[in-house]
């Protein structure tokens, strides 16, 4: 293994000047799908739990298929499929876009992980107290002050524990990039094995980088939900 790592490490874990490493290239994969994820989830939430009966439906529908269909169908939809109806081959922006297998993984993992968050979220939202409610109201806040000073700070705080390991599953998750000839860390521990015919050992030091990861993101989250939730203990 540290033989491996000796003639490969430059390309599982920094830059080897031509292109991203694939430590690189599942960060980034695993950050910019986890924000995008989050930040549509966090309207659509407050929509599901206390908006328009038709729009929360719609939003339920969204949820249940992206969360009742495997993530690996899903990415072969989107960057098989979409790509071959000729309303995308024929519009260029469309094309450019869904051509690139980066672009692609990184819609397939945002989507699904936007759904399981609405979940998440629209769940904490339902179990907000009734107390802090009632206490905004008699302030004298509007409808959109108790959303952006109380129910999304609430909800974010106490939605801490269950949305990291929705973090973790899309760190894992990332894993399926290399279907779309992404450069990934599980991409290059293939290209590897396919060079040094040395399975284990490629494939050992792939697993242990995605456990350091996930390690890393546990002591992260660990540590916000001690100093956000500490009003809980």
């Amino acid at each position: 293994m540290i033989e491996i790592l000796k003639e490969f490490g430059p390309s599982f874990l920094w830059s080897d000047g031509y292109r991203w490493s694939g430590l690189a290239v599942t960060l980034w994969l695993l950050v910019t799908s986890a924000v995008i994820g989050l930040l549509v989830a966090i309207p659509l939430a407050l929509i599901r739990t206390y908006g328009n009966r038709w729009l929360a439906l719609a939003i339920q529908l969204y949820t249940l298929v992206f969360r009742g269909t495997p993530l690996f169908v899903q990415l072969l939809i989107i960057y098989s499929g979409l790509a071959s109806l000729s309303l995308i081959r024929e519009s260029p922006s469309l094309w450019w876009f869904f051509r690139d297998g980066m672009h692609c993984v990184i819609l397939a993992l945002a989507l699904n992980t936007c759904a399981y968050t609405i979940e998440i979220l629209a769940g904490v939202l339902r179990t907000t107290p009734r107390g802090e409610i009632e206490a905004a109201l008699a302030l004298g806040m509007t409808r959109r002050q108790l959303f952006i000073l109380v129910l999304i700070p609430s909800m974010l705080r106490r939605a801490l524990p269950a949305y990291s390991n929705e973090v973790i599953f899309v760190l894992h998750a990332t894993a399926i990039a290399f279907t779309a000839t992404v450069p990934d860390i599980l991409k290059i521990a293939a290209d590897v094995n396919a060079a040094t015919f040395k399975t284990f050992q490629a494939y050992g030091i792939a697993a242990l980088l995605y456990m350091l990861l996930a390690c890393a993101l546990v002591a992260v989250f660990r540590l916000a939900e001690r100093r956000l939730l500490a009003y809980q203990r």
